[in-house]
């Protein structure tokens, strides 16, 4: 594997690319990935590579969220702590644990069930063989709270010397409080003065003429020199046990993390390994996080040299121009078979360099593991070596001209390129004189085609037009212009070669005309007609290929419209077969709603022992029912002869007992699951009162009902409606939802009365138990106290506290009580 020169890189953009990667990345594991990101001519490698990618790729536009927060490189401190006695502090365990925990829930994230179907393939066989660590994560927690401070249970020791400490604040706020309200009330010290931390110790403000009036050591004083800080001597004491116990507590917290870090050694090398795997999934979610960016899929890649390219585009310039509001003009290439050697000509400044780089950028970002901007029916193949001679490679300090490096790097080209490297050059033979720099570049040029070389080569040179015409292997591009608006296209035409538009661009330029004539005279009328030519014939493909895109749109409408068509008319099936169904239904409708009809009039002619009158009136209802469903009357010689037997038998037919009597008579017993008559709501039967009422239960509900209004109600139609009733609807789930989110953990009592503020208080909780908010604090002042105890009888008795203290003395002390809730 050759890559030529060592700053290919920065020639064709990659460094900007590797960059951008970077800036995806969520901590420097994944920045150390896109450093080494590196070429590679391993087909499998880099398939695997671009699989993972595109996989990735898949999550980020699924609706699942991927584990994407605390991503903490803990490598260094695994390796600190390799030695005896060392310990990592709280905030590298709780990243430890964090981690860790990301690291699970990942692993959790793309490894499928036993017996499932992996969805990404790649990526699970990628987190398979990580190792997890439950046991790490739950001593963290032993020792670590939510917010990553050293819990007060982490040790029996511990616990004992917090508990200490807490009494002797608080020990220390009342008689801070004490002597506070008495030099208030004897003037020295103003109303709204609280005490005060300095250096770790609670002092009191006063002003400097009365710092005698008070007993105690000055600590401080103010930059004014107006207030001095006097620990009162009553504190002094109880201040020194406090810097004891601070001293106490930190010397436990190392015995405790020195005491887990032993627990953790020896498993340093297989955690390293999980942050190692870790480092992979932040590399390849910043790669795919780019490819959605620019729009890059994963072509189909083959180990075989060759390009086939469709509507490929400059990453770098398609996000140049996107943040411009405009598009960049795709590129369609293909270096195979007798095209391996592309030779781009055209106008200056009409994106003969920008192909170029962009075939160069594209085949080295692929090989690297990185999807590309193209069509999904391109097709891509592997290099083994790319080689690029682009820009002034000058060099005063290396005596080297431009042209002398442009030689050097020929050299370097024709000793090691073969049939899997791609060349890319860019205006070939110059930086000479013409004649003899375009002659060193044919040779050259058929050297590169007779070793095998693919490759994308710009020049101006007509010699090399020429030759690339006659030439197997070798095929002519050009980059379109448009003559009459006197600009580049930057489309790139294969099959012929390109003119420079000289001529026309010194016209364009105000070049005087005088000179361009004799600029003409000078190179003769055959070849300004042979540039006329080119001209004429690009402008001719140019033509063609619009006409050719114009009949492809048109045929692409022509398939949309024959496809929507053909939509329209298997709608218009389905919708036919449904209006044939739903008219069968209909007249099977009509059909027993006339036959129940028939039934109706033949039954009243029974009860009514019919003769010819009502026999006449039963007729004319059933003509009337008939006309209203549009059918013709029909003769009615069942109607006539059905009466005409029942009065001959000369009496009424019993009628037999509905169902529906049957119903009726249904016996309603105690104990029973009943129903009112049309309702859904379903009780139980208590007790049945002379046979006529019945006292029935809804719920917490007693109503005496009459025995006809009720009906059986089947078990499992009961317990359906009783869960549809008690189903929590939408909008309260929505509402306790918001209130969730809106709950402050802080309520402010001060000021309020005692009964108005009990009333808050009760709320606040109520509010704080429904959001699952704990602790929460109460804001009461110290005053009297008096506020401060009716709160706490109040928080004695709620239910759903479980205890209640006050606030350390740094952040308000006996001013404000703070609640756990169970």
């Amino acid at each position: 594997m050759v890559i030529y020169p060592q700053n290919f890189e920065q020639k064709t953009g990659f460094d900007k690319i590797r960059r951008l990667i970077a800036g995806k990345c969520l901590s420097p594991l994944g920045e150390e990935r896109v450093r080494e990101m590196s070429f590679s001519t391993d087909h499998a490698l880099v398939t695997v590579w671009l699989s993972r990618t595109d996989e990735f790729m898949d999550i980020l536009r699924g609706d699942r969220d991927f584990p994407s927060v605390c991503y903490f490189d803990l490598r260094p401190s695994l390796k600190r702590i390799r030695p005896e006695g060392t310990f990592m502090d709280e905030k590298e365990l709780f990243d430890l644990r964090r981690s860790l925990q990301t690291i699970h829930d990942i692993a959790g994230f793309l490894v499928a069930r036993e017996g499932e179907t992996p969805a990404w393939p790649h990526l699970s066989a990628l987190a398979s063989g990580i190792r997890l660590f439950p046991a790490i994560t739950a001593g963290i927690d032993a020792i670590l709270d939510k917010f990553g401070r050293i819990r007060s249970d982490a040790s029996p020791a511990l616990l004992s010397i917090r508990r200490e400490m807490a009494d002797t604040v608080s020990g220390i706020s009342r008689s801070l409080q004490s002597i506070l309200r008495l030099a208030q009330a004897e003037g020295v010290v103003e109303k709204d003065v609280a005490p005060t931390m300095r250096d770790g110790r609670l002092m009191i403000p006063v002003a400097t003429a009365f710092k005698r009036r008070i007993r105690g050591i000055v600590h401080d004083e103010s930059a004014s020199g107006k207030t001095v800080f006097i620990e009162p001597e009553a504190v002094v004491e109880a201040n020194n046990r406090i810097r004891e116990l601070e001293g106490d507590e930190r010397r436990e917290i190392v015995r405790v993390l020195t005491g887990f870090t032993d627990t953790v050694r020896p498993q340093t090398a297989e955690i390293a390994r999980s942050y190692e795997f870790l480092a992979d999934i932040e590399f390849i979610r910043a790669k795919a996080l780019f490819a959605v960016q620019i729009n890059a899929i994963r072509p189909d890649v083959t180990d075989a040299p060759g390009i086939d390219w469709v509507r490929a585009v400059h990453p770098l310039l398609y996000l140049s121009l996107s943040k411009q509001g405009r598009e960049v003009t795709p590129l369609d290439i293909m270096l195979e078979g007798d095209r391996r050697l592309l030779l781009i000509s055209g106008p200056n400044a009409g994106g003969k360099s920008v192909c170029l780089t962009t075939v160069g950028l594209l085949q080295y970002m692929l090989q690297c593991g990185l999807p590309i901007p193209v069509d999904p029916r391109s097709r891509a193949g592997m290099f083994s070596s790319v080689f690029i001679d682009i820009g002034d490679e000058q060099s005063i300090e290396n005596d080297l001209s431009t042209y002398s490096s442009h030689l050097i790097n020929m050299k370097f080209f024709l000793r090691h390129c073969n049939q899997k490297t791609i060349l890319l050059i860019d205006e070939f033979g110059s930086g000479t004189e013409p004649t003899i720099g375009g002659a060193i570049a044919e040779a050259l040029l058929d050297r590169f085609n007779r070793r095998g070389a693919f490759g994308v080569i710009t020049t101006h040179y007509q010699n090399l037009k020429k030759f690339a015409q006659n030439s197997p292997g070798i095929v002519n591009g050009a980059m379109l212009y448009d003559r009459e608006l006197m600009q580049p296209l930057f489309q790139l035409s294969i099959g012929s070669p390109g003119s420079s538009f000289a001529i026309e661009i010194a016209r364009k330029t105000g070049l005087p005309e005088d000179v361009i004539r004799d600029a003409s005279a000078k190179v003769g009328s055959d070849y300004v007609n042979s540039d006329k030519y080119l001209q004429d014939i690009a402008r001719d493909k140019r033509y063609w290929e619009s006409k050719r895109q114009t009949i492809h749109r048109q045929e692409k409408t022509l398939e949309d419209l024959a496809a929507r068509y053909a939509g329209e008319l298997e709608t218009l099936k389905r919708e036919r077969s449904d209006v044939l169904k739903q008219a069968s239904d209909e007249a099977a409708r009509i059909l027993a709603g006339a036959n129940a009809t028939i039934e109706n009039t033949i039954r009243e002619i029974k009860e009514s022992q019919a003769g010819k009158e009502e026999t006449r009136q039963a007729r004319k209802s059933l003509d009337d029912f008939k006309a209203s469903v549009g059918l013709p009357p029909e003769p009615d010689d069942r109607i006539t002869r059905r009466a005409a037997g029942l009065r001959k038998q000369g009496r009424r037919p019993e009628r037999k007992p509905s169902a529906n009597t049957a119903a009726e008579k249904e016996t309603i017993s105690p104990g029973d699951l009943v129903r009112l008559r049309g309702q859904r709501a379903s009780g139980t039967v208590l007790d049945v009162r002379n046979g006529k009422q019945a006292t029935v239960a809804f719920g917490m509900i007693k109503s005496v009902v009459s025995l006809g209004r009720l009906e059986k109600a089947r078990k499992g139609e009961a317990e359906k409606e009783m869960r549809r009733n008690t189903f929590i609807g939408s909008r309260t789930a929505d509402e306790m939802h918001e209130k969730k989110l809106n709950f402050r953990q802080e309520l402010d009592v001060r000021g309020m009365r005692g009964d108005e503020a009990v009333q808050a208080v009760t709320y606040f909780i109520d509010d704080a138990c429904l959001a699952g908010a704990s602790p929460v604090r109460i804001l009461h002042g110290t005053g009297s106290g008096i506020l401060r105890q009716l709160i706490r009888d109040y928080l004695a008795t709620a239910h759903g506290v479980g205890s209640y203290h006050d606030e350390h003395v740094q952040f308000g002390g006996s001013g404000i009580t703070v609640v756990e809730l169970l």
